[in-house]
């Protein structure tokens, strides 16, 4: 099991300068052509999402008033609640609209065909199945990753690879207020 927070992840600017990314985990590491990705991003201002061919994303809030997601013909969504995923596919052309001021949304893309992914909220414990990779991230409250006793506060988490060693043990909630998203990723074939 992997640690981070986000506040110590570097920060790599978007192409457009809307915004920036801090990358959680990229699978395999360094290259453009990731089988799954998980990353934080700061929405600083409006404009066009780049499109990534062939690849299924998530976008979840977690903090700021919102951000508006459109895609002609496809969707109109307004991200206005923390913790609350939505799922669309990369191919899209789209744009975002800031409800207020910046956004920060946790970001995961997967590579369709080959590993599928689902984002959920949750408050009790993850216990990740095997052969599955993730991302767990922490909302509010406190969490326990039982594999070493850690502790977790709000914007930290754990991440795991299907090609790690160790099972990655389970992930428990260690305040009556934790909540947190799970990224269960899953390999197709």
């Amino acid at each position: 099991m992997h640690h981070y927070d986000v506040e110590t992840l570097p920060a790599g600017p978007w192409r457009n300068g809307g915004g920036t990314t801090r990358e959680i985990a990229s699978r395999p590491e360094g290259t453009d052509d990731f089988g799954w990705r998980a990353s934080v991003a700061e929405i600083g201002r409006g404009g066009p999402f780049s499109a990534f061919a062939g690849v299924d994303r998530t976008l979840t809030l977690l903090s700021g008033d919102g951000v508006r997601l459109t895609s002609p013909g496809a969707f109109d969504r307004l991200l206005a609640r923390a913790g609350e995923p939505f799922a669309f596919s990369g191919d899209l052309a789209l744009t975002a609209e800031l409800a207020g001021g910046p956004c920060r949304v946790l970001n995961l893309m997967v590579r369709r065909g080959h590993w599928t992914a689902e984002v959920d909220r949750v408050t009790g414990p993850v216990v990740p199945g095997p052969g599955h990779s993730g991302v767990l991230h922490v909302l509010c409250g406190h969490w326990q990753a039982e594999a070493d006793n850690s502790v977790l506060t709000t914007g930290q988490g754990v991440w795991w690879d299907a090609a790690d060693d160790a099972a990655p043990g389970a992930v428990v909630p260690f305040s009556p207020d934790a909540a947190a998203l799970w990224a269960d990723v899953v390999p197709t074939a």
